[in-house]
């Protein structure tokens, strides 16, 4: 029962991770990139303390070193995509970020020798070829971009496989309220250390903002956390993967966007990988043996 309720919460992430790339897209339009950053991760920091500041008093100094990290990691995947995205294009970027579903399972082999599941690895692999076919223009060398935007997906995968090694022994919430508040830190930081102007923003921006602040930080880390105590990382990886489906679904609804032939496959793909994932066959295998009986 955990199980599933931990697939709904992933899905409900990576639906509003999403929805995320519209309101990431309005909210360019009036500020930069690092005050993005700063901005939704303050939110987002904001909004944890507000509802959970009864649960503070039980911060010991595992959780808040375990937050700190996961904190520094994904900051720093943000950030790389940000700056990547300035040398590469939107589909590249898109697509390179995705590998992370493929590096997670080979860092639990690296770091503690875990067995990789023929499996979740095949899985994987599909996810990331599926986010490929649905987002990727091929065109050009690699660029410093493009080599920035991979250390982005080092960072996220690194972001994930933490988050379940962490949050088997913490608490997801508290968890999450350092890990939201260290990013936070570390964008103001950032911003200050920029000089980036502050300008009078428009009502479409502050929304947009606060959209990605809300729903795409707050919520959707909550969920996260609280779904990969009951999960493997690399099945987290596949299932946060449909991101670039949803994408595609709310830039279709919401931006115009013509949808294509090859974005079609591109989710059938990742669809079969979670299936493949989720599953392992394991309804041939009951098949057999009932013919077998």
């Amino acid at each position: 029962m955990r199980k599933h309720l931990g697939e709904i919460f992933l899905i409900i992430t990576a639906v509003i991770w999403g929805s995320g790339f519209v309101a990431n897209a309005i909210a360019l339009d009036h500020w930069t990139p690092y005050q993005i950053l700063a901005g939704r991760f303050l939110i987002g920091a904001a909004m944890l303390i507000a509802i959970f500041y009864r649960n503070i008093g039980s911060l010991n100094k595992k959780t808040i070193i375990q937050g700190v990290i996961l904190g520094i990691f994904l900051y720093a995947a943000f950030a790389l995509q940000t700056v990547g995205l300035q040398y590469t294009t939107p589909s590249k970027n898109a697509f390179l970020t995705a590998v992370n579903v493929v590096i997670v399972p080979f860092l639990a082999l690296v770091l503690y020798r875990r067995k990789i599941d023929f499996f979740e690895l095949s899985g994987a692999i599909l996810a990331m070829i599926g986010v490929g076919v649905l987002s990727l223009k091929v065109n050009g060398a690699v660029n410093i971009g493009d080599l920035l935007t991979l250390g982005c997906a080092v960072f996220f995968a690194l972001q994930i496989f933490y988050t379940a090694k962490y949050v088997k022994d913490s608490d997801p919430i508290l968890l999450t309220l350092v890990q939201i508040s260290t990013a936070a830190v570390i964008g103001v930081l950032v911003v200050a250390f920029k000089g980036d102007p502050i300008v009078a923003v428009e009502r479409e921006g502050i929304l947009s903002l606060v959209y990605l602040g809300v729903f795409s930080t707050t919520i959707a880390y909550l969920l996260q956390t609280m779904a990969q105590k009951w999960l493997s990382e690399t099945t987290a990886a596949i299932i946060l993967s449909t991101e670039s489906f949803w994408g595609m679904v709310f830039s279709v609804a919401l931006l115009a966007e013509v949808m294509t032939f090859k974005m079609v496959i591109g989710a059938a793909l990742i669809l079969c990988a979670i299936i493949i994932s989720e599953t392992k066959f394991s309804f041939f295998k009951r098949k057999k043996l009932e013919e077998i009986g």
